[in-house]
């Protein structure tokens, strides 16, 4: 459902679009649409959320301004053997803050990402 304010669509760029359907499917069960060769578009079948992503050779990193996008786990250390498996890499290791765990990750075609949980030790 479309609300007003609400943030409903996230394009993300891609070196490979076949590469990264196939991590987003593998991790997180996302759907996809292709719109002719340079953009597939996805459907989170657990949250809702729906996007995209366009060929580029550009990544979105912290490092360079991007802003982070966060998913959430109640299963942190089983999502990250996801990612790894996948062919992503984790670039900031599991760390606590309060309230939680946190760790980072880049996907296959260089974009940083990040998954918290608040259930400590999962």
């Amino acid at each position: 459902m479309n609300k007003n304010g609400k943030i409903n669509y996230v394009e993300f760029p891609t070196k490979d679009l076949a590469a990264s359907k196939v991590f987003f499917e593998q991790v997180f069960d996302w759907r996809f649409e292709d719109y002719g060769p340079e953009y597939t578009a996805f459907f989170d079948t657990q949250t809702g959320l729906d996007g995209g992503f366009f060929k580029s050779e550009l990544a979105s990193t912290t490092a360079n301004g991007a802003a982070l996008i966060v998913f959430y786990s109640d299963a942190i250390k089983a999502t990250q053997a996801k990612i790894e498996a996948a062919g992503g890499s984790i670039s900031k290791a599991l760390f606590s803050f309060p309230g939680g765990q946190r760790f980072h990750f880049i996907e296959p075609s260089g974009n940083e990402l990040a998954v918290w949980t608040d259930v400590v030790d999962a």
